[in-house]
């Protein structure tokens, strides 16, 4: 929307700084929220500012007035609401902060962005704001979009550089997202998401005092999610819940180094950053030569973090997953079944075992390359050599994917493309093709002899995709591929770039990453893709551009993976969020709970069937068939967190479909002390009021098992009205809560169907 000049004259009346009485105003508006621009002269030169970003009204005009036109003031100087904070001027003062730094090669270190253009437009009722910026001394051009796409919630910008003149200019920080807020709040809250292997998605709140900076990241370079995740609620005000309070949702779209934060002035300004981090040292833009940011996203609720989660979850399936709203299928992967020792004879057995339990797909992990004395049989060689390990697949991955399809299976398997073994054909020819250091022992990881590939380097890329599309071609009807990631950066230094360079590798690594991932996407747009990195640390929506779903954890323990998930649904769907059934190591848990909180994400299996008891083998399959059942409304649907394992000893939540007619109910008792199992009844979220709801209870142990070591109350529903007979009100069920009981042993679960008939 694009407002009439005259409009605004009388907001500069009491203004700090010396405007015109001109200006020009632009918005971007979705369902709930909006973004309020204007183009306003400052210190000699066009500038744009973000006004308001908040709750949606539909008089702009009144928005605009009341929109805090006093730019902060401090001992540092002004900070001005800009809609991009560089290094430099700030509307006529030096902003020691912001989110692009540069360094020119006659050493100025500074930028004057000025306003060049401004493009407004809609199509087919998606939002763009294309802004372009040009330094007023330098031959440096910025070109930011905002863009909002029809129906979401979740507002995305993208930022590009131009190094317009001859010499090189150097970018020490370059974010992509780095905006000034005009005053909002004064009380500042940040929720992040810190991970380490086994430990993904640990959430954790940090009160943002005046003065100070938050800050997150990681600088792993490969495995991105760990460290932190690339994601944020900034609550504004008194603390945020689940659904009350305003909240700001950040996620970074970039799979390398990065950092984010937020920083609150003495003056209750309001920073927020998101980028990628040149931890390695400057980037080196040629002149002539341009560079793209990376996809920066972010929302705003008024209705507390759980609108924020059920935003991005909608935006994720619909406008950025490759496939976000086909089902994804159940599978049955073998690692956990036999790690790298396999033959055919025992993954026909295994695939036997999987039809019994009902999954649809069979995946073959680690183990199926390399040859002679690099042949995969543990993890210190054969890594790069994606050749088939004839010994012990002697027809082939089509031979195990006719045995799949023999049994009604699809057929997936595992690849590893960013890494390598020094034992390794791959390495023994090409050891230039490895990240290495100068005048530095090679650093070496998994196995002792794992290291990371120069994806700088489009040669490594091109031998790379080739050894993966002929191991893709050789089956038709290949229908998934696990790509994992099982190492950091440990040597910083790309043999391909030269010395001037070197500081470019944590960008352009990724972005070589991206390359192979498209020419898989491009070629094989059918194939599934998993997104995995030792567990959860490709959990990010740079990957998820190309994949259609993320490994969650290598911690597949149920109660530690009702953390974990609770802390991946912050950001991102049921849909892609891989979960397994496995075997107990160390921790003990009943079979149907770990069903019950594996079918909360993208149900799977990972061991090898033929060691369940009959009884357990009854209840996976019984929760599978359940799951398929229910898979629309699981994986598209709504999510409601209503009771978090954060502050309680037991956890529940539920997913409700778009006409709300249909829903389904976790419950998860944990470590539980005595008595504690009087708990207070559920109050549903997400139902319409007039519908009137059936209960069903699943994944339940039949009377006949009565005597079953595996239950102890084999017909002992957990709520009164489970049994799908009498019908109740959703307006009942929210206001007064489904009264629940939970068992006083440890790991007691429930899961809930809640349908219409009318």
């Amino acid at each position: 929307m694009k407002m009439k000049k005259s409009v605004i004259v009388s907001v500069f009346a009491a203004a700090s700084l010396a405007f015109p009485a001109y200006s020009e105003v632009y918005r971007l508006v979705s369902g709930k929220s909006m973004m309020l621009f204007e183009t306003a002269e400052a210190a000699g030169a066009p500038r744009l500012f973000l006004r308001q970003f908040g709750a949606r009204v539909e008089d702009a005009q009144s928005a605009l007035r009341l929109a805090w036109n006093r730019e902060s003031s401090s001992s540092l100087g002004m900070e001005a609401p800009l809609a991009y904070s560089v290094l430099g001027d700030s509307a006529g003062n030096l902003n020691r902060f912001g989110g692009l730094a540069v360094e020119f090669a006659d050493g100025c270190r500074t930028l004057d962005l000025a306003v060049t253009g401004v493009e407004n437009r809609s199509t087919g009722g998606n939002q763009e704001l294309v802004v372009s910026y040009a330094d007023r001394h330098y031959p440096l051009q910025v070109v930011q979009t905002f863009r909002l796409r029809k129906g979401s919630e979740v507002f995305e910008t993208s930022v590009t550089i131009r190094n317009t003149g001859r010499d090189a200019v150097r970018l020490r920080t370059m974010d992509s997202l780095a905006v000034f807020l005009p005053l909002v709040g004064d009380r500042f809250r940040l929720q992040s998401a810190a991970a380490q292997w086994a430990s993904e998605g640990q959430l954790g709140t940090s009160e943002i005092v005046r003065g100070q900076t938050v800050s997150i990241g990681s600088r792993s370079g490969v495995r991105d999610a760990w460290m932190n995740n690339p994601s944020f609620m900034l609550e504004i005000g008194a603390p945020a819940t689940e659904t009350d309070g305003e909240v700001i949702g950040v996620a970074l779209a970039w799979t390398g180094a990065w950092h984010a934060g937020v920083r609150r002035s003495q003056t209750d300004s309001i920073e927020i950053c998101a980028g990628v981090d040149n931890f390695a040292g400057d980037y080196v833009l040629d002149g002539g030569r341009s560079i793209d940011l990376p996809t920066a996203l972010f929302s705003h609720s008024t209705e507390g973090r759980g609108e924020i989660s059920r935003a991005f979850h909608r935006f994720a399936r619909l406008h950025w997953l490759p496939a976000g709203t086909k089902e994804r299928p159940t599978l049955l992967n073998n690692w956990e079944g036999t790690y790298m020792a396999f033959t055919e004879p025992l993954l026909n057995e295994i695939m036997d075992g999987a039809v019994k339990a009902g999954v649809e797909m069979f995946v073959l992990d680690d183990g199926w390359f390399g040859r002679g004395e690099f042949a995969r049989d543990d993890d210190h060689r054969g890594l790069g050599d994606w050749c088939i390990n004839e010994k012990k697949l002697p027809h082939g991955l089509v031979g195990v994917a006719n045995e799949a399809a023999k049994r009604g299976l699809r057929f997936g398997f595992w690849v590893e493309p960013e890494m390598a073994n020094t034992r390794s054909e791959l390495v023994t020819a090409h050891p230039e093709w490895v990240l290495r250091e100068k005048n530095r022992e090679l650093r070496q990881g998994r196995g002792g002899t794992q290291v990371v590939l120069d994806f700088t380097n489009p040669d490594v890329r091109d031998a790379i995709w080739k050894q993966l599309d002929a191991a893709y071609a050789s089956v038709p009807s290949l229908a998934y591929v696990k790509w994992d990631a099982n190492a950091d950066f440990m040597n910083l230094g790309s043999p391909y770039l030269d010395a001037a360079h070197q500081g470019n590798l944590v960008y352009e690594y990724t972005m070589g990453y991206y390359d192979v991932l498209n020419r898989q996407r491009t070629k094989y747009p059918k194939v599934d893709l998993q997104a995995c990195a030792s567990g959860g640390g490709h959990m990010d929506y740079g990957s998820l551009r190309y994949a259609d779903e993320f490994w969650t954890s290598d911690d597949t323990d149920a109660r530690e993976r009702v953390m974990i998930q609770w802390g991946a649904s912050q950001f991102y769907p049921a849909c892609a969020m891989a979960s397994h059934v496995t075997i107990c190591w160390g921790r003990k848990t009943p079979m149907k709970f770990r069903c019950d909180v594996a079918s909360s994400g993208r149900l799977g299996l990972e061991m090898q069937p033929k060691k369940m008891t009959a009884d357990e083998l009854a209840l996976v399959k019984n929760a599978l068939a359940e799951y398929r059942r229910l898979r629309p409304v699981i994986q598209q649907g709504d999510l409601y967190r209503l009771v978090s394992p954060y502050e309680r000893d037991y956890a529940s939540l539920m997913y409700v479909d778009e006409a709300k007619r249909n829903a389904v109910v976790f419950v998860y008792g944990l470590s539980r002390r005595m008595q504690q199992n009087y708990v207070p009844p559920l109050h549903l979220q997400g139902l319409d009021p007039a519908k009137k709801y059936r209960l069903r209870e699943l994944n339940t142990w039949p009377k006949s098992w009565a005597h079953s070591k595996l239950l102890k109350r084999p017909d002992a529903y957990r709520a009164e009205m489970a049994d799908g007979v009498a019908p109740v009100s959703g307006e009942a069920l929210m206001k007064f809560g489904l009264p629940i009981w939970l068992g006083t042993d440890d790991y007691d679960s429930a899961v809930f169907e809640l349908f219409c008939e009318d």
